[in-house]
């Protein structure tokens, strides 16, 4: 799982160009791999040390990864810086989060109180993912996007509180994000407005300047 970690790295930023580089000054490995050896160690029910080692790790790295959450194969933290992953927080295989990302509670439910993401997730830097709610496979969270409803697979959203800009019937073919093209309905709409209100303006002016 870990080489897996590893590979997902390559596979998803451009920057990374050797496995020495990445093992030595990719914060977001170092988060996982301690998240790993904690996560072991709770399963095994020995007692303070996986708290400890996740609470080291958050001042090393500035990401909080709880030992109780699960994550799958392939996850990938870009940057990193912020990012918090609750008790109860499920994770799919090859999910990506970017920095300040936070999947946590919203202080009101007991139990599963934290998000299960699926398969092949992209979650934009500051996305907040509150609740027990469910992200399906192939969803993409746009940047800064505040999410407290569950969201269907193969779906992209974005805003606060986010809704769904798009949704298909197969998987979106692209695994990573175009941040700086994420479409905007709100301003697509008031953008049309205008426009029609530009039309109707002259349709008056018309109007008003023929014969009487």
């Amino acid at each position: 799982m870990i080489r897996q970690d590893l590979q997902a790295i390559f596979d998803r930023d451009p920057a990374a160009t050797s496995k020495l580089e990445v093992i030595l000054t990719y914060a977001g490995f170092h988060a996982l791999l301690a998240y790993r050896a904690s996560h072991w160690l709770k399963e095994h029910h020995v007692p303070f040390l996986p708290r400890a080692i996740s609470q080291l790790a958050r001042w090393v790295t500035g990401i909080e990864i709880h030992p109780s959450a699960k994550i799958g194969a392939g996850f990938f933290i870009d940057h990193g810086m912020g990012v918090v992953i609750g008790e109860t927080a499920e994770i799919g295989d090859f999910v990506t989060l970017f920095q300040g990302v936070t999947l946590g509670g919203t202080g009101k439910e007991r139990g599963k109180r934290h998000p299960t993401l699926g398969n092949h997730v992209v979650v934009g830097a500051g996305a907040k993912i509150l609740g027990g709610i469910k992200v399906g496979d192939n969803v993409k969270i746009g940047a800064n996007s505040v999410v407290l409803k569950s969201v269907p697979a193969n779906s992209t959203v974005i805003g606060v509180p986010a809704r769904i800009i798009k949704s298909e019937g197969e998987r979106l073919p692209d695994l990573m994000m175009d941040h700086t093209n994420m479409p905007d309905p709100i301003a697509d709409r008031f953008s049309s407005l205008e426009q029609e209100l530009i039309e109707l303006r002259k349709k008056v002016e018309n109007r008003d300047a023929g014969p009487h």
